[in-house]
């Protein structure tokens, strides 16, 4: 039993004929004779009576009929429905925490502008999770401010950033005229949390230095270690792009230290066995020309 059984079958039902039903469907009346008889074997039913030259829907008849037209409509539905769907690109877009705080509000804003046929969803993890979203399709694309362990995964730059070391300006580390490692060693530090680009890549630098750091906060936002910062409790280093209001404004100040640079790239992260469509290859160019990467 085909769709195509049960529309000539709905044709019949509704001519009353498989005459006139083999004229609407530009048929030979055999092929529609041929069809209702397949239909009666298929369910063991008597589907018409056939007195003289009329047919007569059975009770059997009638209830396939119902069940005819249902399901006939309903692919229909789902014929325009995915129809629609493939005339819409969905895109499933992660950032990590850094980029997702300082970017990724103003590039969707302008994806939008520029996209509005397309679909996209966003979702902020940090690194560690993102690339497990990745690797079980879960996203296409991610913006990622961490290094990425896995071989499966294609990266590219997109945007360059730096962390810095930053003090509540009244902090007794940001009156000295110079910051030495022993003092980084005396002072309290809110960092990010384990799976994060910005803890990796803290940690990468200070252990390259032999710098054993007192951690006494980790958190999983800027916006909270910026406000144990604001209250004197502690210092922190992390990427100068969420700081730039309150550097701005004097509510926190950047402190130098001799020998320690925290530059790196954001990157473009996607699956290598991925398929790259036009419009996601279109996105990912988009992305990198916004952001005007080096």
């Amino acid at each position: 039993m085909t769709l195509r059984h049960l529309t000539i079958f709905i044709f019949v039902c509704d001519e009353g004929s498989m005459t006139r039903a083999a004229d609407k469907m530009h048929m030979a009346q055999p092929s529609v004779s041929q069809v209702i008889s397949e239909l009666e074997k298929h369910y063991n039913v008597r589907l018409f009576e056939r007195l003289g030259r009329q047919l007569f829907l059975t009770v059997a008849g009638e209830k396939l009929l119902t069940y005819a037209r249902h399901i006939v409509n309903l692919n229909k539905q789902t014929e325009e429905a995915m129809r629609r769907f493939g005339n819409i690109y969905h895109v499933r877009l992660g950032a990590s925490i850094t980029i997702g705080e300082c970017v990724l509000i103003d590039l969707l804003k302008a994806l939008y502008k520029i996209y509005p046929e397309n679909q996209i969803t966003s979702a902020i993890h940090n690194t560690a999770v993102l690339e497990e979203m990745l690797l079980t399709d879960k996203l296409d694309i991610a913006l990622i401010e961490g290094r990425v362990q896995s071989e499966f995964l294609i990266t590219s730059p997109f945007m360059n950033d730096e962390l810095i070391f930053i003090a509540r300006k009244n902090h007794p580390v940001a009156k000295q005229e110079k910051i030495s490692f022993l003092d980084l060693e005396n002072v309290d530090f809110f960092v990010r949390e384990e799976g994060s680009g910005t803890r990796n890549l803290f940690e990468q630098v200070m252990n390259n230095h032999n710098i054993h750091c007192h951690i006494i906060g980790t958190y999983n936002n800027a916006e909270t270690i910026k406000k144990a910062v604001e209250a004197g409790m502690g210092i922190s280093v992390i990427s100068k792009l969420s700081v730039r209001a309150e550097l701005e404004s004097g509510e926190l100040c950047q402190l130098k230290v001799d020998e320690l640079v925290f530059k790196r790239k954001f990157h473009i992260v996607y699956h290598k066995n991925k398929y790259i469509s036009e419009t996601l290859k279109t996105i990912i160019n988009f992305c990198q020309h916004m952001t005007g990467v080096e």
